[in-house]
């Protein structure tokens, strides 16, 4: 059985109605079996995330690097976005009614932490570039102070869309704040009017574009000035080896926001089948999740000064655990 999914920009009772449609077809289609790989993906990264956030912060040697400090601040922001996306997708399985202003609120902290993910990773890259670039003026150009300040302003910056888009919804959905059976991002987008989602996806895809190219660029020129170095004779040295996994790393969190940027294109127009509902859950299920699974054990493995804080950590906690018990 085939469901087409009717959205509408006006209307309480039509958008009700697509609601109940989407919930329906949620359930008959078991997509609530895409808990499992949810809970899957976010119980592995929540095990080492709040570890390894806390070596870096409560050490000196760590807390004093700004490639550490930007770490850490992307394991926070992971944190809050897998908490906030368990409890939506977790309300979405079992069928449970959600408050308006509790859904918006999921979704806009969804937004700005993942727009706070991707914008901190793409400063690690210049960070890494700036490094190499001009290594005796480093400290002077980016110390710890100054990145506690950048990174308090990529928060600043990750929060204006989906601030903006939490006032749009107030002024679109007006006095229709009943609870929702199912909480998606693609239902709220579309109650918008068309040129405010003309402005939204335009919004992602200047943002992902900007990131990429700077991306990009700072890798070019690391290989410019490094290949005269002999670090890239190797097949397998230690430098191939870290931007293949650093590269393999920034696909995985841009892809899922090319992936939305399709979403928001599907929503032009007026009839939206299942595919857009499926591609939805995807992306919040898997997609988003598996660079934030991989991140903490790629850094701990390609880091030495991560690994031995952690082993310490560990070591010093057995040891007292040890001598308790003698």
């Amino acid at each position: 059985m085939k469901f087409t999914i009717v959205f509408c920009s006006v209307g309480t009772t039509v958008r009700t109605i697509c609601v109940f449609i989407i919930k329906s077809f949620y359930h008959h289609r078991h997509m609530d079996l895409f808990l499992i790989p949810t809970v899957l993906l976010t119980s592995v990264t929540l095990l080492v995330n709040p570890v390894l956030s806390l070596c870096i912060l409560c050490f000196p040697t760590l807390r004093q690097e700004t490639r550490y400090l930007l770490l850490a601040n992307m394991l926070f922001a992971d944190m809050f976005f897998l908490a906030i996306n368990l409890a939506m997708v977790s309300c979405n399985s079992v069928g449970l009614h959600m408050p308006h202003s509790l859904c918006e609120f999921m979704m806009v902290s969804m937004v700005m932490t993942y727009s706070t993910s991707v914008l901190t990773i793409t400063l690690m890259v210049v960070d890494t570039y700036v490094a190499v670039r001009w290594p005796l003026r480093y400290k002077e150009i980016l110390p710890p102070s100054r990145a506690r300040k950048i990174i308090m302003s990529l928060w600043v910056m990750a929060a204006l869309c989906p601030v903006s888009l939490l006032v749009m919804f107030e002024v679109v959905m007006g006095s229709d704040k009943q609870s929702r059976p199912v909480c998606l991002m693609l239902i709220a987008l579309h109650s918008l009017e068309h040129k405010m989602k003309v402005g939204v996806h335009l919004y992602f895809i200047i943002a992902i574009s900007l990131c990429t190219v700077l991306i990009v660029y700072c890798y070019i020129h690391l290989y410019i000035i490094t290949k005269t170095s002999g670090i890239w004779r190797s097949r397998y040295s230690r430098a191939r080896m870290t931007l293949l996994a650093h590269t393999l790393l920034l696909m995985m969190y841009f892809v899922p926001a090319l992936v939305f940027a399709v979403e928001l294109a599907l929503l032009k127009e007026e009839n939206v089948d299942v595919v857009g509902v499926w591609i939805n859950l995807v992306n919040m299920c898997v997609l988003m999740l598996l660079p934030r699974c991989c991140t903490p054990y790629l850094y701990i493995l390609r880091y030495h000064e991560i690994y031995e804080t952690v082993q310490q950590v560990f070591w010093k906690k057995r040891h007292q655990s040890q001598r308790s018990a003698a």
